[in-house]
């Protein structure tokens, strides 16, 4: 299961990336701020996966 989610954040990052570079380019806010968010989202996404996992994993041992 954490390939595919891992897989999702690599293509996030690489999005708010080309997001980022694009800004630079045109010298655009909104853009820099678009980017700033998915790379949030790659990033908050992990985080929420693994604090599952933990959790998950201490719950199924509590009910055995």
């Amino acid at each position: 299961m954490l390939l595919p989610i891992l897989l999702f954040d690599v293509a996030l990052v690489a999005w708010s990336l080309h997001l980022m570079e694009k800004a630079y380019e045109s010298k655009e806010f909104s853009l820099m701020l678009a980017g700033t968010l998915v790379a949030l989202a790659a990033a908050a996404m992990l985080v929420v996966y693994f604090l599952m996992g933990h959790c998950m994993t201490y719950l199924l041992q509590v009910s055995l």
